[in-house]
């Protein structure tokens, strides 16, 4: 009764307003939720592979850091990569830039080489065939078979 005062034409265009802003609140919400469900990229975030000492952090836009531990006395180095996946054969590819290792090997003060650095990401440089139950992300190299395991962090 304290809405529009017993007016009946006022309590019913209320009551259809808001009836259809929360009609379209929800649409928009299902939308963003399956956008967010079959847009989003799987292998984003942080993964770590104890066996390996290996840990990649995998950004939205085709760049990954391979972060390398104990790779010489200074500690871990981050290695900035590039990647493209395929969500269809449920691929990634996982690319080296030589640029890049040299010049992280330059402002190293000596501490590693190029050759050094390449060495310690080849584990990682290749084609794999992804595979993501719960927080464990398994990368099986397309030609050889050989699995690394990540935990998500």
């Amino acid at each position: 009764m304290i809405i529009a005062k017993n007016d009946e034409a006022k309590r019913s265009r209320i009551w259809r307003v808001t009836v259809f802003i929360s009609s379209v609140l929800i649409v928009v919400i299902a939308v963003y939720l399956l956008m967010k469900m079959f847009t989003a990229n799987p292998l984003e975030g942080t993964w770590e592979c104890e066996d390996e000492n290996i840990r990649l952090t995998v950004s939205v836009n085709g760049t990954m850091t391979v972060r390398a531990f104990d790779i010489s006395e200074d500690g871990d180095v981050d290695v900035r990569m590039a990647y493209t996946m395929d969500k269809d054969t449920k691929t990634v590819t996982i690319k080296e830039d030589m640029a890049e290792l040299e010049e992280l090997a330059a402002a190293s003060d000596g501490a590693y080489t190029a050759e050094t650095l390449k060495s310690a990401v080849a584990g990682v440089v290749t084609t794999f065939n992804y595979s993501i139950e719960g927080r464990e992300l398994i990368l099986t190299e397309r030609e050889y078979g050989e699995q690394l395991a990540f935990i998500k962090k």
